[in-house]
């Protein structure tokens, strides 16, 4: 049995999670989670309406979920998976715009990062030039003078 099985079973994902799990992906994806992007994640959770009902205490469920995923071999994909079943399409956007800010947060970008970017547009099917301007747009609230 492997970890999307077992964690699929036992802990589906809710639409939140879902939007919380990318977010700690993308975090994680450089193998170092700055305070900057946890600070973010919870300032996200703390006052966007998408999050008015959401349980915080589902946050280290969630997050365990995405550490598990990311040792296995196929668990990127296992973890897209996942979000796909859970998440609406209307939300497909949303979910790239708060990765975007979560990335943005420590105002750089490395390697890693622009590439789950990139996979996250491919697997949620986003337009190209929809997710430049959410790019752009997290760019912008991240500028330091």
């Amino acid at each position: 049995m492997t970890v999307q099985d077992t964690s699929a079973d036992l802990h589906p994902l809710t639409a939140q999670d879902s939007l919380v799990a990318l977010m700690i992906a993308i975090s994680a994806s450089d193998a170092q989670i700055r305070t900057s992007e946890l600070v973010r994640i919870q300032s996200m959770l703390n006052h966007l309406p998408i999050f008015g009902d959401y349980e915080q205490s589902r946050l280290t469920q969630v997050s365990s979920l995405v550490f598990e995923l990311f040792e296995e071999e196929d668990g990127l994909d296992a973890l897209f998976g996942l979000v796909r079943e859970a998440l609406p399409e209307r939300l497909f956007e949303t979910a790239y715009a708060l990765a975007c800010d979560v990335a943005a947060a420590d105002g750089t970008l490395n390697e890693a990062e622009l590439r789950l970017l990139e996979e996250m547009r491919y697997e949620l099917s986003l337009d190209r030039l929809h997710a430049a301007a959410i790019e752009r747009g997290a760019r912008a609230r991240h500028m330091t003078l």
